[in-house]
């Protein structure tokens, strides 16, 4: 079987390429890929799949970091414009823009899952003749957007696996779930799905990453471990705004009680047990030199080495966020943004992928793990596959990069497609082949 993954996974390489491409060029910031999610449903449709979307596949009430309604609007008529059909894009009314795919072989067997991100950066992309998707005419065609993650390619290589592993079906038992989540950046959307019961039956669940720890296109990390669990919100802070020089006394000083919580945020304890983060990125207060300031907003994140360490940075912070408004005499308001868990890659996972990956014979240097060091909304998915029972791993493919992650000048060797889609598939076939 696995030199017909290997020859069938090289004849859609340049189909593979093309989606790639086509959601380069079109390029959707979270909770608006509406044209994305759309392309993902026909394609799906077309092999056979059983597809839910929208609020089959996400839960309102746990989506984080929302756009504006006249955002949302603009972006669905805009992908309506660009070809979406417009009845799809009505159900995913108010961004819930994720995607489900289900095969089912019609025999018994496990549930396996794999989740593909589809959202774009809020990245100008660089327009000079040095790079390659500006050269061959699939560069951004959305200013401000661009796909400076690789996401345009992870969601290509789903729609790759889709396609092969429907090919395989015949040899296949069990059932696949192909997970298209919108809204990673910024943590913001897989707490949603997990919300809507996407995973709640998933017995192996896969994940992966172009690039990062994988930076050339030799390399191949097994499993990923280091995800720091994070909680990412905005305070708002409402005062009583006074004239600065003629009743100050009448004022109650919201920039204050930003600036008093901002420093003392800084000084919360870091935790015995494991890494701890905390980060205000963002202070804005205030109407003029004259004024007493009404109005403050914090925009702050949180991170532990565990999703517990973490709880405790962030009932730190909240504390003192609503001690400092006490001190002002002034109300504050906060708005979760964004989240994700804490986690670590299971060992029969990462083992699963290895004999895949050596299997491919595509890399030269395979690597067990990796540490992350940073947060990836893939966890949530994790922790709810391994809190009932089962068992899941993210991979690393490396890639050839032209910069860096979230670097308007982002691309890469798009030979990278073909080996994830190469490696995925053959991982899945193993767990889910007739003879087992």
């Amino acid at each position: 079987m696995n030199v017909d993954i290997k020859e069938a996974v090289k004849q859609i390489e340049g189909q593979i390429i093309e989606w790639r491409r086509d959601f380069h060029r079109y390029p959707e910031a979270a909770w608006t890929e509406f044209r994305t999610a759309d392309r993902v449903v026909k394609v799906l449709n077309s092999f056979g799949y059983d597809v839910q979307y929208g609020s089959e596949v996400v839960e309102e009430a746990a989506m984080m970091g929302v756009p504006t309604q006249d955002v949302l609007e603009n972006s669905s008529k805009r992908a309506i414009e660009e070809g979406a059909d417009s009845t799809v894009v009505e159900s995913m009314t108010g961004g819930k823009t994720g995607v489900v795919g289900t095969l089912y072989t019609g025999r018994p067997g496990p549930v396996v899952a794999l989740r593909f991100d589809m959202d774009a950066n809020e990245v100008q992309e660089k327009t000079d003749e040095k790079h390659r998707p500006w050269q061959e005419g699939f560069a951004s065609l959305h200013a401000g957007v661009m796909h400076a993650c690789g996401h345009d390619g992870h969601t290509a290589v789903g729609l790759g696996v889709a396609k092969i592993l429907k090919e395989q079906k015949a040899n296949l038992c069990g059932t696949v779930k192909l997970i298209f989540q919108p809204a990673e950046e910024g943590v913001r959307g897989a707490k949603a799905m997990v919300e809507a019961g996407v995973v709640d039956d998933v017995d192996y669940l896969f994940g992966m990453h172009l690039g990062f720890l994988a930076g050339s296109s030799d390399r191949f990390i097994c499993g990923t471990d280091g995800f720091l669990a994070t909680t990412k919100f905005d305070a708002y802070f409402s005062g009583v705004p006074a004239h600065a020089g003629a009743a100050p006394q009448e004022g109650r000083n919201a920039l204050l009680a930003a600036a008093h919580a901002a420093i003392s945020l800084h000084g919360i304890p870091r935790h015995a047990a494991g890494v701890s983060r905390i980060n205000v990125g963002v202070l804005e207060a205030g109407s003029g030199r004259n004024v007493i300031a009404d109005r403050a907003v914090l925009k702050l994140e949180t991170r532990g080495e565990t999703s517990a360490i973490n709880c405790f940075m962030q009932e730190e912070a909240l504390r003192i966020i609503h001690g400092a408004a006490a001190i002002q005499g002034v109300t504050v308001a906060i708005r979760e943004m964004g989240g994700a868990s804490g986690g670590q890659s299971d060992t029969a996972i990462a083992n699963r992928l290895r004999q895949a990956a050596e299997a491919s014979s595509l890399f030269a240097v395979i690597e067990d793990r990796g540490s992350l060091g940073a947060s990836e909304d893939f966890t949530c998915f994790l922790e709810r596959v391994q809190e009932s029972g089962g068992q899941g791993g993210y991979a690393m493919v490396g890639i050839n990069r032209a910069a860096g992650h979230h670097d308007g000048a982002f691309d890469f060797d798009e030979a990278a497609l073909s080996n994830a889609v190469t490696v995925l598939t053959l991982a899945v076939s193993d767990l889910l082949q007739k003879t087992r």
